[in-house]
């Protein structure tokens, strides 16, 4: 790891496989939600399997907050004062701050609002959350990498980070390349497995025997 102040604390381990299961979780209800609605899988994709994705938001969110959390801890006890003064600088000394409050909020706070059952059982509420989640998580990453090398250990290395055409082309680039490898594989392939097919004309065939009955 480097030896940059932000780059190189050991919680990040566990935190990154957590980060990965949360951004994933909300990436498959962005993914899902609009596909239920234009393939007409309201009978398969039911509310149920995205309520427990929901539920299992708020462990890996929670997991997230924890290491957000040991990170300002460590950065407190170790009496380290450019580690703090880093991590003062990137919550209140910095154009970037509302940035890192943005990403807490994304991931943490937004998360926690589906212990309401209310608000997870609502697929327009989950699908809309999923894209904050998903926004936070790359904010994450930019929190991580820009606000460290901004603000290093010679004053006369700071500076302002500024997309340039190129990488904004390339981060859109990355959007669309995904969007259209998922959009061809829905087209050709499957996007239910069979056996759930299978299950589900077997149980109607099933309930519809006992309803002659």
């Amino acid at each position: 790891m480097s030896l940059v102040k932000g780059w190189h604390t050991t919680i990040f381990a566990p935190y990154f496989v957590a980060g990965a299961i949360h951004s994933g979780l909300a990436m498959v209800i962005t993914l899902l939600v609009p596909l239920r609605k234009a393939l007409r899988l309201e009978r398969i994709l039911t509310p149920y399997y995205f309520e427990q994705m929901a539920l299992l938001m708020i462990l890996t969110g929670s997991i997230v907050a924890y290491a957000y959390g040991v990170e300002a801890f460590m950065s407190w006890y170790s009496a380290d004062r450019i580690e703090q003064q880093f991590t003062q600088y990137r919550a209140f000394g910095s154009v970037y701050s509302p940035l890192f409050w943005t990403m807490l909020v994304f991931n943490v706070a937004v998360p926690m609002t589906f212990f309401f059952k209310k608000l997870r059982a609502n697929l327009s509420y989950l699908f809309m959350a999923a894209i904050l989640v998903n926004i936070g998580m790359w904010l994450e990453r930019f929190v991580i990498i820009v606000v460290s090398l901004s603000h290093d250990y010679l004053p006369s290395s700071w500076g302002l980070y500024a997309p340039r055409l190129v990488e904004i082309l390339v981060t859109l680039f990355s959007f669309g390349f995904f969007g259209g490898l998922f959009l061809t594989f829905v087209k050709l392939f499957p996007s239910i497995p069979m056996s759930e097919l299978k299950k589900q004309v077997m149980e109607q065939r099933e309930q519809t025997a006992g309803e002659r009955l």
